[in-house]
């Protein structure tokens, strides 16, 4: 792997950007009104339309859109498309339950996610086992964007490939937290807005070259179809199965994210959400769609640096795509510069998002509700800012010791992990938002035998399993408590 030379005009453009985002953070702390939480993790009296749809958009698709994605159409080829359709499924859920979660937010002044399950069904084990249920599924999500940190580098350097990953992870994490540290959700949404658009101009760009570079779709699937025709293969009814599952799984889980919930609360009116939801819909073509078809043309190629990447390695493809299509490019030096903003745009605006969540969660669901239920607001939004820290240097620390293992998870199990957990909480946003029959414990037992089920499932079994991913079962049980607790058990006075 030969080192693509950046010469001082490109460095420092791209130095430029991400000190950038430092003064975003520093123009969002200057915006604050109060120091009080809701200032701090929801903007106050909350974003319009623009910056809405595009902090959904730079939060919804991330390192794992360019990497994982890209990697599993590598492992298994036309299959993935199935990833249209799941991201797809997201918005689905959101126009169910965003519009009425929305009028609650703005009346109740909802800042976490809990704060929605403790106002609907008072049950305090509940609301502390959803908020630990939903730090430790996103911990793993931010688990899985300071690992393709460290993979960025890693694949577009000749330094040593270890020495690339922490570099890789500590640079882009410190200066992640600088900016939100200072700005909040301010900062997050408004740098958000700028990546958001930087990553859909630059996804647009490596489509058009990797096309270009590579020979075309046609090409490719030419190659496939001798090679490896089990990639270009018509999907079985058991693959049929599995993206039906997989529907079923990122649907409900990616809309119950809880920074995606967050985005909810802070839509300045209902009309500014429901544009901002419509209008996501279409997204997916622009990013998806378009991971697919370079991870498709990289499984073709006969490049040796991509013909000799193993399954276990996968995750290297579009770093190695990244690099090849910069080396060979006639734009060459300032394609370097689009596509590497682009692929930091990905990594940090979810990242950003993912630790202000996990920040508030921790902060105010933890910390306040449990601990300390007399802290003033300035005192808690200091706390949140020291959780941050301390989260992302766990999170840091974990990233390098699995990429040092030689067995380490790949970016789509992490990714598969967490939906399984989010999904759970299905029957508490979803269901109860319209069945005011649901007992308030029904949920809190719900979701102990849902987490059970699938963590039963990850230690005796797979993932998945019969094509049906874990959380489904899970989730099937879950519902069956929440019915029979809700309708068969007694009667309150």
């Amino acid at each position: 792997m030969s080192k693509i030379p950046l010469g001082p005009a490109e460095l420092g453009f791209i130095a430029l950007y991400l000190f950038s985002l430092i003064g975003i953070g520093y123009w969002g702390m200057r915006a604050r009104k109060e120091n009080s939480l809701k200032d701090f993790y929801l903007a106050g009296s909350g974003v319009g339309f623009m910056v809405l749809v595009l902090t959904l958009y730079a939060t919804q698709y991330s390192g794992n859109t360019l990497f994982a994605f890209t990697g599993k159409t590598f492992r298994i080829g036309y299959a993935w498309l199935m990833s249209v359709h799941f991201m797809t499924s997201i918005i689905v859920v959101y126009l169910v339950f965003a519009p009425k979660l929305h009028r609650l937010a703005k009346r109740e002044t909802f800042i976490t996610p809990a704060d929605y399950l403790e106002y609907r069904f008072s049950h305090r084990p509940y609301t502390v086992l959803a908020s630990i249920t939903m730090v430790l599924a996103i911990s793993n999500y931010l688990l899985a964007q300071l690992t393709a940190m460290g993979l960025l580098l890693q694949g577009m350097t000749d330094i040593n490939p270890r020495t690339a990953f922490v570099a890789g992870v500590i640079l882009l994490t410190v200066i992640m937290l600088v900016y939100e540290t200072l700005g909040g959700f301010r900062a997050v949404a408004w740098t958000d807005m700028i990546q958001g658009g930087i990553l859909m101009i630059g996804f647009v760009i490596l489509l058009f070259v990797v096309l270009d570079h590579f020979g075309g779709l046609g090409k490719s699937y030419e190659l496939l179809r001798s090679a490896e025709p089990e990639k270009v293969a018509v999907p079985d009814a058991r693959t049929n199965l599995r993206w039906f599952s997989y529907i079923i799984v990122v649907g409900l889980g990616g809309a119950l994210y809880p920074q995606a919930i967050q985005r909810i609360y802070a839509a300045r009116s209902q009309q500014v959400l429901r544009n901002g939801v419509a209008t996501m819909a279409f997204l997916p073509l622009t990013a998806s769609l378009i991971a697919v078809l370079v991870g498709v043309t990289a499984a073709a190629s006969t490049e040796p640096s991509l013909a000799s990447l193993t399954n276990a390695d996968s995750d290297r493809v579009f770093s190695e795509v990244c690099r090849i299509v910069m080396e060979k490019s006639v734009l060459h030096k300032w394609l370097i510069v689009v596509l590497l903003a682009a692929v930091l745009a990905a990594l940090m605006s979810t990242a950003d998002s993912v630790l202000l969540s996990v920040s508030s969660m921790l902060t105010k669901d933890i910390y306040h509700r449990q601990i300390n239920p007399n802290a003033s607001d300035s005192r808690l939004t200091t706390i949140g800012k020291m959780t941050s820290w301390v989260v992302v240097a766990i999170m840091a620390g974990l990233a390098i010791y699995l990429n040092s293992l030689e067995n380490k998870p790949t970016l789509v199990k992490l990714m598969d992990m967490k939906f399984d957990m989010l999904m759970q909480l299905a029957p508490g946003f979803i269901l109860g938002a319209y069945w005011r029959g649901m007992k308030s414990d029904a949920p809190f037992w719900g979701l102990v035998c849902g987490l059970v089920t699938i963590f039963a499932l990850y230690r005796f079994g797979t993932l998945v399993n019969w094509g049906v991913h874990a959380g489904i079962f899970g989730l099937a049980v879950n519902l069956l408590v929440v019915w029979a607790i809700s309708v068969l058990g007694p009667r309150k006075a």
